[in-house]
C-alpha cells in the first residue's frame, strides 16, 4: 500500500514512510524521524519545563517513548500531531512525578529549581527576557500559556490534557500573561 501512495514534496509521505519503516524496526528510518522533528520536539519540552536543560531530558525520553509506542501509532493523524500529544504527555507526566518527589521531600523548592533554571540559549535579548519571564511563571500557568499561545491548543484540550476545567485554563491564561505583562514591563 505505501509503494502506491505518491511521492508529495510536503513531506507527509516521507513520514509516512519513515513511520511505516521505523515501526517495523528500521532504526535509520526512526533516525531521520528524530532528526525532523527534534528541534520542534526540544522547543515545546524546553518551553513547559521552563529550562534547557530539563528540555533536553524530555527530549529524550520523548524519543524513546515514541519508538516504543510507534507500532501503536494508526495514522488517524499526522505523525507530527500524534509526536505533539505525545511529548505534551511526556512534559506532563514527569510534571506529575516532579510533584510527587517534592511533596516527598521536607526541601521541596529543591527539585523546583530545576523547573525554573533559565534556558543557556544563545538568543537575543529580547527573546532571552521573555523566556525568562515564562521560565519565572507559576508552573501551572507556564503549562496553559505555552499550550495555547505557542503551541495553539484550544482550552477545551487543554483542559483535557492537563485535567483542569476550560474555565480553569483560561483563568491560568490570564494570570500568565499578566505577570508575563508586569514581568516584561518592569524590566525595561
Amino acid at each position: 500500500m505505501l509503494a502506491a501512495l505518491p511521492l508529495e514534496s510536503s513531506g507527509v509521505t516521507d513520514d509516512t514512510t519513515d513511520v511505516a519503516l521505523a515501526a517495523s524496526g528500521d532504526r535509520r528510518a526512526f533516525e531521520r524521524l528524530y532528526r525532523k522533528h527534534e528541534s520542534r520536539v526540544y522547543s515545546l519540552c524546553a518551553r513547559m519545563a521552563g529550562s534547557s536543560t530539563k528540555g533536553e531530558e524530555l527530549t529524550q525520553d520523548v524519543f524513546v517513548r515514541t519508538w516504543e509506542k510507534l507500532p501503536q501509532f494508526r495514522g488517524e493523524s499526522a505523525f507530527s500531531t500524534w509526536l505533539h500529544r505525545l511529548a505534551v504527555n511526556v512534559v506532563l507526566n514527569a510534571r506529575k512525578t516532579e510533584g510527587r518527589a517534592n511533596s516527598r521531600t521536607e526541601e521541596g523548592d529543591v527539585s523546583d529549581e530545576r523547573w525554573t533554571e533559565v534556558g543557556r540559549m544563545p538568543l537575543h535579548i529580547e527573546r532571552m527576557d521573555l523566556q525568562q519571564a515564562i521560565a519565572k511563571l507559576p508552573a501551572g500557568a507556564r503549562k496553559v500559556f505555552v499550550l495555547h499561545d505557542v503551541e495553539g491548543f484550544k482550552h477545551e484540550e487543554i483542559a483535557e490534557l492537563c485535567g483542569i476545567t476550560a474555565g480553569g485554563s483560561k483563568a491560568q491564561l490570564h494570570r500568565a500573561r499578566m505577570l508575563l505583562r508586569e514581568a516584561l514591563g518592569g524590566e525595561r
